[in-house]
């Protein structure tokens, strides 16, 4: 993170987020009380299996949790403003300029009946006092940047014209053309090859830089995280588990949850051995088993992990919740 972002009020401050899914049978947490920052110039990593609650915090922060999803409570203080109180005309004057989302699925972004070059050029116009040229030209030149060759031709073109990937890369390439303040991006670069996404890490780590924008990058892969994040919070059942500088949490984890992950890793097997696997599955959320949600999954699980929900330990920068955690002297 560059030092000139650096600024002790965070440009994002979630304190005390909880979101519900409402099911017959009761309202039940799929984000359950979770704090976190992000300063200015700064990729905090978000990581965790399938339904650990990394996607529902991305859609609760920007306020687009529609029913049976409910956020319940909490702050969410970006630039100092609750965006919890925003009217929905405030928010829709962030969204796409000042924050900005990429999905999974680029078809939530893109409109089938409208060509890439419309639909980029809108995002500009709807923001900035500029002219159709000048935005038609910042859209191919951030076309250019995601790895898409003869942009002014593919800006001619439709969504349905495109691969899955190539949509991918335009949603990212939209995501970044009025250079927000905030990029919460779920998921991005599943899709894509390794050599485009590398393009992408550059590029994003370049615009947190130069233009000082926070990024909230949602996935599984720990690799992606290592090369891009500055920070990294780990998620498991609906909470941080763990969060700290990237190189602390990876090289010296203390949660059993967080070591499990890394050893998971394609990276730390032999090539032609068996992947080594976390025990179990995650919990549903109508079904968390009390105290711990990991214990029924930890082989370092005490009584006390069924009887008490750890509390928070802070050790410098690095977070974690764990009553038996892992030894310091323990490098991952």
């Amino acid at each position: 993170m560059n030092a000139e972002f650096t600024q002790d009020a965070p440009l994002l401050d979630v304190q005390g987020l909880k979101t519900v899914i409402h099911l017959p049978d009761g309202a039940w947490p799929a984000v359950d009380g979770i704090d976190f920052t992000v300063q200015r110039g700064e990729v905090l990593g978000l990581v965790g299996e399938s339904g650990s609650g990394k996607s529902v915090t991305g859609f609760s922060i920007v306020q687009l949790m529609d029913s049976p999803a409910e956020v319940i409570a909490g702050r969410v203080l970006f630039n100092n403003e609750d965006l919890r109180l925003a009217s929905e005309e405030r928010l829709r004057s962030l969204r796409g300029n000042r924050i900005a989302m990429i999905f999974q699925d680029p078809l939530m972004t893109l409109n089938p009946v409208l060509s890439i070059g419309e639909q980029m050029a809108e995002a500009i116009l709807e923001h900035r006092d500029v002219g159709r040229q000048e935005a038609l030209r910042a859209a191919a030149d951030a076309l250019v940047r995601v790895g898409i060759s003869l942009p002014e031709a593919r800006l001619r073109q439709y969504p349905h014209e495109f691969s899955g990937g190539m949509r991918q890369r335009v949603a990212i390439a939209t995501a970044m053309l009025n250079a927000p303040d905030l990029i919460i991006a779920d998921e991005p670069t599943t899709a894509l090859d390794v050599t485009i996404q590398s393009q992408i890490l550059f590029e994003v780590q370049k615009l947190a830089r130069d233009s000082g924008t926070a990024v909230i990058w949602i996935t599984h892969d720990l690799a992606v995280v290592a090369e891009l994040a500055d920070r990294v919070a780990v998620m498991y059942s609906g909470r941080i588990v763990e969060i700290g500088p990237v190189d602390e949490v990876l090289d010296r984890s203390r949660h059993p949850y967080t070591l499990g992950l890394l050893r998971s890793s394609a990276a730390m097997v032999e090539p032609g051995q068996r992947l080594n696997q976390i025990n179990g599955m995650a919990p549903r959320i109508d079904a968390r088993p009390s105290g711990c949600p990991f214990r029924t999954r930890c082989d370092r699980a005490m009584s006390i992990c069924a009887e008490q929900d750890p509390t928070p330990t802070i050790d410098g920068r690095h977070g974690f919740r764990c009553h038996n955690p892992m030894p310091q002297r323990d490098a991952a």
